[in-house]
């Protein structure tokens, strides 16, 4: 089997064991990168979910709370948290559970995906 192959499995056994509870909000992130990067691979870094174009990363790590992101330039979550403080954030993370991802749109999600990825 080639490394290729057995990466590519490797990530789809990550998604597979998200929860439930957990795999809707993984999946709405997934349709945002794919839609605003066709181009992105995904592989596994640090043990998590990691978007690539070119020699940028957006992180996604699944945890109890929910789904935290990393990989963007530090401060460019900022428009995002003032619009929703409640978020958790520290260090170029942001942390979403699904409920207050809930009150996030899409357009606002995507615009954190493009501040990690777009070069």
């Amino acid at each position: 089997m080639s490394k290729l192959i057995e990466a590519e499995e490797e990530v789809q056994a990550y998604i597979d064991a998200i929860v439930p509870e957990y795999r809707p909000l993984f999946d709405r992130l997934h349709r945002l990168v794919s839609a605003s990067h066709p181009d992105a691979t995904l592989v596994l870094s640090y043990r998590m979910p990691t978007y690539k174009v070119g020699q940028r990363k957006l992180h996604v790590g699944v945890w109890k709370h929910g789904l935290s992101l990393y990989g963007w330039p530090q401060g460019n979550e900022a428009a995002l948290v003032a619009r929703h403080p409640t978020l958790k954030t520290s260090k170029g993370t942001l942390q979403l559970s699904p409920e207050a991802a809930a009150a996030i749109t899409d357009v606002e999600l995507g615009e954190l995906v493009r501040a990690a990825l777009d070069s």
